[in-house]
Order: structure tokens, then sequence, then C-alpha cells
């Protein structure tokens, strides 16, 4: 492939889901439903979080924040994709894709460093009831926190600066924002080193995640077998259940898309799931937490009639 410029980085073009115009109206159609339900789903349960006093406790404290990560990231994508579906041009700068991959990068690590910091949370509440609110106090919780923010920016950090590193031979980006494998496609040179890269520091972002997970539920599921009771056990899983099907849909996805050679796939394949972990599942985890919690839901109900009453 001939260079075009690749000296003189300006700007890309996002060639997006499809260049047939009969077909933009449907995708912003969706896009924009999808999006709105995704601020109101996670802004709404942080408000929800925030004003009922009964949940301020470690669980909730960490699903706040997942909530405000999942408008956050789902924000750097969407608008984007909303105005490039109504507009003819589909331009990026430079900077602004660099910018767009970074922020992305940093929000997507800094939630499987936060899920990995919830699982052990439901570790300490179902095997260590009696020290819950020693181990997991107010300070622990910010640490773990602040430690999942830390490990995202500098694994962004390697990303970016690995993605960006590369000179780059067309400007067309076949996808709908700047995402790591497309803009590998465009590299003028051998990206076996930057594979090479960017799967070392995924690998390892997700085996700590992940073996974190793992190990804290092998000992949740052994703490919960051993309770007498059926109801006991059932409270056990039920307790753990939404947070497990949002860590085996989320890290699904991502080693589906991040932990594999950039080529000798479909790019098209990688835009779809790429749909579903930009928009979908930040609108489905509100959903999944709401849906199938107790509390969340008694709270939602008190917030209401305290509305209908004032």
């Amino acid at each position: 492939m001939e260079p075009e410029n690749s000296t003189v980085r300006t700007e890309f073009l996002l060639l997006g889901f499809s260049d047939r115009p009969e077909l933009q109206s449907a995708l912003f159609a969706v896009s924009f439903s999808v999006y709105s339900a995704t601020l109101m789903g996670n802004l709404g349960l942080i408000l929800l979080i925030t004003t009922s006093p009964h949940l301020h406790t470690p669980m909730y404290f960490f699903l706040h924040i997942l909530s405000f990560i999942d408008a956050c990231y789902s924000s750097v994508i969407a608008p984007r994709l909303l105005v490039d579906l109504v507009s003819n041009k589909k331009t990026i700068s430079y900077n602004g894709c660099a910018a767009q991959l970074y922020f992305f990068c940093c929000l997507v690590d800094t939630e499987s460093f936060l899920l990995a910091a919830m699982a052990y949370d439901r570790y300490i509440a179902i095997c260590n009831p009696l020290l819950y609110t020693v181990v997991m106090s107010k300070r622990v919780c910010c640490r773990l926190a602040i430690g999942a923010f830390l490990g995202g920016t500098v694994s962004s950090i390697i990303h970016t600066t690995n993605t960006f590193h590369l000179s780059f031979c067309s400007k067309e980006i076949n996808h709908f924002f700047c995402d790591i494998s497309p803009l590998f496609s465009l590299a003028c040179t051998d990206t076996y080193v930057h594979d090479i890269v960017l799967v070392l520091f995924a690998s390892l972002v997700e085996a700590l995640c992940l073996l974190t997970v793992l190990l804290s539920y092998v000992c949740i599921m052994a703490a919960i077998l051993k309770t007498g009771s059926a109801g006991g056990r059932k409270k056990g899983f039920s307790t753990c259940a939404s947070h497990l099907t949002v860590v085996t849909i989320y890290h699904g996805t991502l080693i589906f898309i991040y932990l594999r050679p950039s080529t000798g796939h479909s790019l098209s394949i990688d835009k779809v799931t790429s749909v579903f972990y930009t928009l979908i599942i930040p609108m489905l985890n509100p959903l999944i937490y709401s849906l199938r919690n107790k509390d969340v839901k008694n709270a939602f109900r008190k917030m209401i009639g305290r509305k209908l009453l004032s």
C-alpha cells in the first residue's frame, strides 16, 4: 500500500456501518434510542444510590462508580456515531482519534479492574460477613476504586502509544470509531510487534481481573455450598448472580475482539461485536443490577413514593 501523506497526519475518515443512505435514518434511530436508554439507566441508578441512605454500602459504592463509567465510555463513542450518521462529512482529526481511543481504552480497562474489585467485595461479604464492615471500610473502597482508575490509565497510555506510534498509509478507518484493530489495518509497516504488545498487555489485564474474579467465586461457591439451608444457598447465589452475569458478558466480548491478532479476521464482525460492548452492555448493566436486586427495587419504589407524595 502506498503512503497517503503518512508523514503529515491531519485526519481520518470513519466509514461507519454502511454507505447506504437509506439505512442511515434507521441506524440513527436505533443508536439514539439505545444511547438515551443507557444514559437514563445509568444516571438514574447513580441518583437512586446517592439519595437512598440504605444503599450507602461498599457494594453500591462500586455499582455507583460502575454506572458512572458505563455512562462515560458510552458517551465517548455514541455522540460521535450519531453525528456521523446524519452528516456527509465523517472525518475525525488525528488528535481527536487518539483522544477517543485513549479515553475508550482507559474506561474499558477501568471497568475490568472495578468488576474485579466488586468480586472481592462479594467474597468478603459472603465468606467473612462479621468482618465485612471492617475489611471493606470506606478507605479501602476508595483505594480499590482509585487503583482501578490508575490501572485503566496506565493500560490506556500503553495501548494508545503502541497504536499511534505506527505510520498510516490510508485515512479510511473501516469502523464507526477509532479502535485498535482497524487502525492497525491502516499501517504502512508490519504490525507484528505491535500485535504482540497489544495481546501481551490486554492478556495481562484480563488475566489479573479474571483471576481475581475466579478465585473470589471459587471461595464464594465453597462457602455457599457449606450453608445448611436451601434458603441460605439461594440467597447467596442471588447476591452474586447479577455481578457474575455482567462479568461473563463483558469479558467474553473483550476477549473475542482483542485477544486475537489484528490480521486474519473480519472487521465487519468486529463492528457488530463493538456495538454490543460500546452501546448494548452499558445499557444492560443497570437493568441487570436493578431487576435482580431487591434493595434497588425497594429504593426505587420509595423514591417514586416520595415524589408522588411531594
